[in-house]
C-alpha cells in the first residue's frame, strides 16, 4: 500500500461566510458559526441539516459544543454569549460578555469553564455551574485577542493569540501572562497545542503568511513554516497524524510534516477564505470553515497499523510509539466473540517515521514500516533497524526473505535477505502501487503486472483495478479485489518454470498465457483479507466477516465496517481483527470446518468424515447447509440438526417417513403444510389427509372428502371450521350435504340477515319469517327503523307471497329428494345433477311474479327469483346502514364469509 498521503472530501455544504467550525466528538455533526448571524449543525454523514437556530442579524464569529451539558454556546457582533440546548433547541442563557466583538471561545475539558477572547483585548473566565459568573478577567493584550485554546496535556493552562503580534501563555488561577512568544512580524490571528506526549510545542498563523512552531518549555520558537501567498486565518495539529495544518484567505489548506516540515500536500476546494479548522482527537476527520461554505475532509486512513506473525505476536503502532501483544498468552476460557480481548499491549520503543504501513516477513523475523517517503526494516522481537531507506510503497514476498521497494520517481527495487540490492526496474508506465506475494505485482492506472522476482521480466498482465492483491501461503491461489468485487485465480508455477526453461531463462514480452486461471467472480468489496490453506477469509467494507472455501462463501460475523483482518490462529481456531482504537476481537472459526469443507470439495468422503468426529453438533446445521449446496443431500440430512432445517431436506429427498416424523416432533403448521404437498403429489390419501388435520387446512379436508364422497367428513370440517370461527367454510359444508337450516343458521351466526333472508327466499321458504324477524331487529338496533319496516314476511304480509304452501310443500320434497341424493355413490352423482340443489321457484311453473311495497313509494313487481328483495333506493339505504354497522358486524362480514 503507498504511504502517500491521502486526503477526501466526504461533506460540503455551502452557505454564507462560516466564520467558525466545531466537530461534535460523539456524534457525526458539525456546528457552522455565520457572518450573517445564523448557527447550523449538520449531519456529515447524510448532509441534512438538523439543526438551524437564527440568533442575531450580526456576525456569529465562534461557537463550541458543551457535549457535558448538550449544549452550544457561540458569541456574536452584538457583545452577546448564547447558550442553547442543542437537543430541545431551547435558549438557556443570553448576557453581555464583552464590550467589543467576541472573537473565540474555549471549553475546558473537565471543568465547568468556558473562555472568551474579544476585540476589547481581555478574555473571561466563565463557569455555568454558578449561573454563568466571570469569575476571572486575564488583562495583557494591547490590540484584539483572536483566539483563546486550553492546553491538552495541561488543561490549566491556555494560550492566546492578538494582533499584538503574541502569543501568551496564562494559567486560569493568574489574571497575567506567565510569559510571551514573540517573532511574528504581524498580528497572530490563530494558535493550537500539540496533543502528543512528546512534544511540548503549540503552533501560530499569523497576518505576516507564516505559520510557527513553538516550544513553550524553552520559549523559543523551532520552526517557521511559509507557503501561504496572504494572512494564515486558522491552525492545527491533526490528531492521528504527524501533520499541521493551516487555512488563509488565499483559500489554501496546507499541510506540513510535524517531524521534518515538509509541505506534505496542498489543497483548495474553491470555496474562497479559510477562516477556520476543527478536529476531533482520536479521528482523521477534519472540518473547515470557508466564504462560501463547510467542509469536511478525511485526511489519511481511518484503519490502524498493524501486523500479525503466524505465531500470534502482533505488533501495532500508535502514532510513532510501538505497542505488541502476544495473542496465545489470553486464555481462551474468557474469549467471547465480538467482544475486546482482556489484554494490555507492551511497549517496544518507537518507530523514526509515522508508520503508514506495517508488516511482517513470511518467516516473522522482520517487521517493515513504511511511512513519509521512507521504509525501516526492524527485527520482530528487539525492534533493532536492520535496513531503511526511501520509499513509497514496500512488500515482502511470500517465504524468500526477498521485498522490494517503491521509489517516487516509479523506479522499483528488490533486496535479497541480506538486505542487499539485487534488480532494479523502472516500467514504461506509471505505477500507482506495488504487492508482494508469490510474484511481485505492480499496479497501472486499471491493470496489475506480475513479475517473477528473481527475473523481474512480466509473468501475466491481469486487466483488473486492483484494490489488494493477496497470496496463499502455497502460492497456488491468489485473491485481486476490485472497486466492486474479487477474483480467485489459480497460479500455475509449473507453466511458468516451463516457459523459462523453454526460452532459456527468459520470458516472452507478454508473459505466460497459462500463468493464471480465473477460478470464479464474487460480488463482495473486499477491506482486507488472509488465506487460510486454500480458504480465503475477509472483511467487507459493509461490515462483515466472511471466509470463502470452494465455490462457496459463508458469513462468520457482522462487524464494524472499520474492523481490518490481522490474521488466524489455527491452533486457537480464531480469526483476530483490530479496530481503529487498537483493539483486538476475535471470532471463532474451527479448522476442523475448513478441513472438512475442503476435502467434501475434493469428492474424498472418507477424510469428511474423520474431521467431523471434531466438529460440535452446534456447527453441523451450517455445514449440512454447505453440503446442500454442493449436492451432498442424502449427508446434509443425516448432519443437520435443526428439525425445520431437516424437515426441508427430507421433504426435498422424498423421505415422507423422516418428514412426518419430524413433523410429530416439532409441529407446525409449515411443517405439515410442506409434507401435505409431497403426500398428496405421492398419492398417499391416509397421510394427505392426517397432514391437513394436523395443519388446519379446513379447505383442503374439504376438497379431500367431498372428492371421495365422504358425507360424514364433510361434517366433521364444517364442525371442526365452525369451532375455528371460519363461518363461510362452514356454510359451504353444509350447504353441499344440503343441511339448509345449518346453512340458514350459519349466516345468522355470522349477521349476515341479508344474504339468510335470500337464501330462505330461495331454498328454505319456512325459515322466511324468523329470518325476517331478526333481519328487522338488528335494524332497529343500528337505528335503521325506516328500513326495518319494509322487510316483509309470509306471515305479517301474506299478500306478498302468493302460493306460498306450494313452496313449503316442494322444500319439503326437495330435501327429500337430497337425502336420496346423498346415498348415492360419487360415480353416479352426475346422473342428479340437475334435480337437486335449485331454486324452489324454478319448480313453480305457474307462479306470478309477486310485488315488495315501499311505504315511501309507489310499488313495483319483482320476480321470486330475483336476487334482490327489496327496490334500487332501498338497496342504497342498505348500503348505508352497512357502512355504519359495528366493528364486529365489519369483522364477520370481511373475514369469516
Amino acid at each position: 500500500m503507498p504511504s502517500k498521503l491521502e486526503v477526501s472530501k466526504t461533506f460540503e455544504a455551502r452557505s454564507e461566510r462560516v466564520k467558525c467550525v466545531d466537530l461534535h466528538p460523539n456524534e457525526p455533526w458539525i456546528l457552522a458559526c455565520l457572518y450573517d448571524g445564523s448557527i447550523i449543525v449538520y449531519e456529515y454523514n447524510s448532509g441534512a441539516v438538523i439543526k438551524s437556530f437564527e440568533t442575531v442579524e450580526q456576525p456569529v464569529r465562534c461557537g463550541k459544543f458543551i457535549v457535558r451539558k448538550q449544549w452550544i454556546v457561540v458569541g456574536a457582533d452584538d457583545l452577546q454569549l448564547r447558550v442553547y440546548n442543542y437537543n430541545t433547541m431551547e435558549k438557556l442563557k443570553t448576557f453581555e460578555a464583552h464590550v467589543d466583538y467576541i472573537r473565540s471561545l474555549a471549553v475546558h475539558p473537565s471543568l465547568p469553564y468556558v473562555l472568551s477572547a474579544s476585540d476589547d483585548m481581555l478574555i473571561k473566565l466563565w463557569n455555568w455551574e454558578k449561573g454563568w459568573l466571570n469569575t476571572m478577567v486575564f488583562e495583557g493584550h494591547s490590540h484584539y485577542v483572536m483566539q483563546v485554546v486550553f492546553n491538552s496535556k495541561d488543561p490549566n493552562t491556555f494560550a492566546s493569540a492578538s494582533l499584538d503580534r503574541t502569543v501568551k501563555v496564562w494559567n486560569i488561577s493568574s489574571s497575567v501572562p506567565n510569559f510571551t512568544l514573540e517573532g511574528h512580524e504581524k498580528g497572530v490571528n490563530c494558535l493550537d497545542y500539540f496533543s502528543g506526549a512528546d512534544k511540548p510545542y503549540l503552533i501560530s498563523g499569523s497576518d505576516d503568511r507564516t505559520v510557527k512552531v513553538w516550544d513553550y518549555q524553552t520559549k523559543s520558537c523551532i520552526q517557521t513554516l511559509e507557503g501561504h501567498a496572504y494572512n494564515v486565518s486558522c491552525v492545527g495539529f491533526h490528531p492521528t497524524m504527524p501533520l499541521i495544518m493551516s487555512g488563509s484567505e488565499d483559500g489554501m489548506i496546507m499541510m506540513y510534516n510535524s517531524s521534518t516540515y515538509k509541505l506534505e500536500t496542498s489543497l483548495n476546494f474553491g470555496l474562497e477564505r479559510v477562516w477556520s479548522l476543527s478536529y476531533v482527537k482520536g479521528s482523521n476527520k477534519v472540518a473547515f470553515g470557508f466564504d462560501f461554505g463547510t467542509v469536511l475532509a478525511q485526511v489519511g486512513k481511518d484503519r490502524p497499523v498493524a501486523s500479525m506473525d503466524s505465531s500470534g505476536r502482533v505488533v501495532i503502532a500508535k502514532h510513532s510509539e510501538i505497542l505488541t501483544v502476544n495473542l496465545k498468552s489470553v486464555d481462551s476460557m474468557v474469549i467471547t466473540d465480538g467482544e475486546r480481548l482482556p489484554i494490555a499491549p507492551k511497549d517496544m520503543g518507537s518507530c523514526e517515521v509515522f508508520p503508514q504501513v506495517m508488516s511482517h516477513s513470511a518467516n516473522g523475523r522482520f517487521v517493515a514500516v513504511c511511512g513519509e517517503g521512507e521504509y525501516i526494516i526492524y527485527t520482530a522481537l528487539a525492534w533493532r533497524n536492520k535496513a531503511f531507506g526511501s520509499a513509497e510503497s514496500f512488500v515482502w514476498d511470500n517465504g524468500a526473505g526477498l521485498y522490494a521497494i517503491l521509489e517516487s520517481n516509479g523506479r522499483i527495487r528488490v533486496f535479497n535477505k541480506m538486505f542487499k540490492e539485487v534488480k532494479v526496474m523502472k516500467p514504461s508506465y506509471t505505477v500507482e502501487e506495488i504487492f508482494g506475494g508469490a510474484l511481485l505485482g505492480v499496479k497501472g492506472s486499471d491493470f496489475v503486472c506480475f513479475y517473477d522476482w528473481n527475473l523481474l521480466q512480466i509473468v501475466r498482465r491481469v486487466d483488473i483495478n486492483a484494490k489488494g492483491v493477496f497470496w496463499s501461503d502455497s502460492s497456488e491461489f491468489m485473491a485481486i479485489s476490485g472497486p466492486e468485487a474479487f477474483y480467485i485465480l489459480r497460479y500455475s508455477r509449473d507453466a511458468v518454470m516451463n516457459a523459462i526453461e523453454t526460452n532459456r531463462g527468459q520470458l516472452g514480452e507478454d508473459g505466460v498465457e497459462d500463468a493464471f486461471e480465473v477460478i470464479q467472480e464474487y460480488q463482495d468489496r473486499v477491506a482486507s483479507g488472509r488465506w487460510i490453506g486454500d480458504c480465503f477469509l475477509y472483511t467487507t467494507t459493509d461490515g462483515k466477516l466472511k471466509y470463502l472455501v470452494g465455490s462457496e462463501v459463508s458469513t462468520l460475523a457482522h462487524i464494524d465496517s472499520q474492523l481490518i483482518l490481522l490474521g488466524y490462529l489455527p491452533s486457537e481456531n480464531r480469526a483476530y481483527l483490530l479496530d481503529k482504537e487498537c483493539n483486538i476481537i476475535s471470532y471463532q472459526l474451527l479448522v476442523s470446518v475448513l478441513e472438512y469443507k475442503l476435502a467434501i470439495l475434493r469428492g474424498d468422503e472418507k477424510a469428511a468424515d474423520q474431521f467431523l468426529e471434531q466438529i460440535p453438533p452446534s456447527e453441523r446445521t451450517k455445514l449440512a447447509h454447505f453440503l446442500e449446496s454442493q449436492g451432498w443431500l442424502e449427508k446434509a440430512l443425516d448432519l443437520a440438526t435443526d428439525p425445520d432445517y431437516r424437515c426441508e431436506l427430507a421433504i426435498k429427498l422424498r423421505k415422507l417417513h423422516v418428514a412426518v416424523e419430524i413433523a410429530k416432533q416439532f409441529p407446525s403448521e409449515s411443517k405439515w403444510r410442506q409434507i401435505t404437498e409431497l403426500a398428496l403429489s405421492s398419492g398417499d390419501i391416509n397421510l394427505t389427509e392426517e397432514c391437513m388435520k394436523e395443519s388446519g387446512d379446513f379447505s383442503g379436508l374439504l376438497s379431500l372428502y367431498s372428492g371421495k364422497g365422504d358425507i360424514e367428513g364433510v361434517n366433521k370440517v364444517a364442525q371442526m371450521a365452525i369451532t375455528s370461527g371460519k363461518l363461510n367454510l362452514a356454510f359451504l359444508c353444509f350447504f353441499l350435504t344440503g343441511e339448509t337450516q345449518s346453512c340458514i343458521d350459519t349466516l345468522l351466526k355470522a349477521k349476515r340477515y341479508p344474504e339468510a333472508a335470500l337464501f330462505a327466499r330461495t331454498y328454505v321458504p319456512s325459515e322466511m319469517t324468523r329470518v325476517a324477524q331478526m333481519w328487522r331487529e338488528h335494524l332497529k338496533k343500528e337505528g335503521n327503523i325506516r328500513l326495518s319496516n319494509l322487510i316483509a314476511d309470509p306471515v305479517s304480509h301474506p299478500h306478498y307471497f302468493p302460493e306460498y304452501d306450494e313452496t313449503l310443500q316442494l322444500e319439503r320434497e326437495t330435501k327429500s329428494r337430497i337425502s336420496s341424493r346423498l346415498q348415492v355413490p360419487p360415480q353416479r352423482w352426475k346422473e342428479y345433477e340437475d334435480d337437486v340443489f335449485v331454486p324452489l321457484s324454478s319448480l313453480l311453473n305457474h307462479m306470478d311474479k309477486l310485488r315488495v311495497t315501499d311505504d315511501l313509494a309507489a310499488s313495483t313487481e319483482a320476480s321470486i327469483g330475483d336476487d334482490s328483495l327489496l327496490r334500487t333506493d332501498i338497496n342504497t339505504e342498505w348500503d348505508t346502514s352497512e357502512t355504519n354497522a359495528s366493528e364486529e358486524d365489519n369483522h364477520l362480514q370481511n373475514d369469516e364469509m
